[in-house]
């Protein structure tokens, strides 16, 4: 790798947790997406939970699909210095 390569990819941001979350959630939920894939993306969404429960984004948005709202509700009570959640159930 080149000096210049090099630099460009230090500088690069990393992902914010939304970003990061959203981009393993759809390809969760892909239904083209094969299951190793699948279950590669889960401990990559589940490592930003606790970014967007500081953040409040389960307390502004509703998480759509059953299954997957279900499933973070339960990592989410899970996590360690739990504050009430709300995952809007529908």
């Amino acid at each position: 790798m080149s000096p210049i390569e090099l630099i460009s990819v230090k500088s690069r941001a990393a992902a914010s947790p939304v970003e990061a979350f959203i981009a393993c959630a759809h390809q969760m939920l892909d239904p083209v997406t094969p299951e190793a894939v699948r279950r590669a993306m889960e401990p990559r969404l589940l490592a930003q939970l606790p970014a967007l429960r500081a953040l409040g984004v389960f307390e502004l948005f509703e998480i759509r699909d059953p299954a997957l709202r279900a499933w973070l509700a339960d990592e989410l009570a899970e996590l360690p210095g739990r504050r009430e959640i709300l995952l809007k159930q529908t």
